[in-house]
């Protein structure tokens, strides 16, 4: 996906560094009110940016307040099949919002990206994605293969007698961020993978399940049930978690009003 980050802010660009280090590939646009040395594109106003580059990308993600984010891209909508992908994230880095084409541009698959690179929470209400409600944690050693991983869900969720329709993401800890056999299981799931900061887990108040040997291994309480416990709101273990191996999968239910 041909991707292009802008920002009005300097606190918008002080979040171009950590991006940078997951979207590498991707074009950056900085307001000229901004000073300092950046590597970026600069612009004036972000309507005229918005204007030139809107067809020219697969994702826009603009780190600016929502309003202004709306006036620039509302010109230019044509239709959800051809619109680009379009993320909001607030100057803090705390919410990755999909705001245009979730599904069918990818605007939800965007946002949980974004948010992963920088710790964020992403946001997504795409009524079939917002209406699921669990979340199934994993944790697994180094080089586990995908199938393995799949299995494992697959088993737990059947355990659990839920259905893999009903699964919001898959949860882990960010120090699995680039294990390959997970990143793989969740995308031939069709399920968006969310990574957990560790400092949140060792911080998690939660109650859940302890492990000595996750603690020596990777200087954590736990991955699968802290990970499926704050990946969420409102959220409580259905499955505590169940080991396959090498592999740890636990089930959280988020309580909605709206859902049973």
């Amino acid at each position: 996906m041909k991707i292009a980050f802008i920002t009005l802010s300097p606190e918008g660009a002080a979040l171009f560094v950590e991006l940078r280090k997951a979207f590498a590939e991707a074009d950056y646009f900085l307001h000229d009110k901004v000073e300092g040395e950046f590597t970026a594109g600069r612009f004036s106003r972000v309507a005229d940016l918005t204007a030139n580059i809107f067809d020219q990308y697969e994702g826009l993600v603009y780190i600016a307040p929502s309003g202004a984010v709306v006036r620039a891209i509302a010109p230019h909508l044509k239709d959800k099949l051809k619109d680009p992908a379009v993320v909001q994230l607030d100057v803090g880095g705390r919410w990755a919002v999909s705001l245009l084409s979730g599904h069918e541009g990818g605007a939800n698959a965007l946002a949980f990206a974004v948010a992963n690179a920088i710790g964020a929470e992403p946001v997504v209400s795409t009524s079939t994605d917002a209406a699921k409600n669990l979340i199934v944690g994993v944790g697994c050693r180094r080089g586990v293969e995908a199938a393995r991983i799949i299995d494992a869900v697959k088993t737990a969720l059947a355990d659990a007698g839920c259905a893999l329709q009903k699964v919001r993401c898959i949860a882990s800890a960010d120090v699995k961020a680039d294990e390959t056999g997970l990143i793989e299981a969740a995308h031939a799931l069709g399920v968006p993978l969310r990574f957990i900061a560790s400092e949140e887990i060792r911080e998690s108040t939660r109650d859940f399940d302890r492990s000595a040997f996750v603690e020596q291994s990777v200087n954590l309480p736990a991955v699968a049930e802290p990970a499926a416990l704050l990946a969420g709101r409102r959220t409580s273990l259905l499955l505590k978690r169940r080991t396959f191996k090498g592999i740890t999968v636990a089930i959280a239910r988020e309580r909605s009003l709206s859902l049973a």
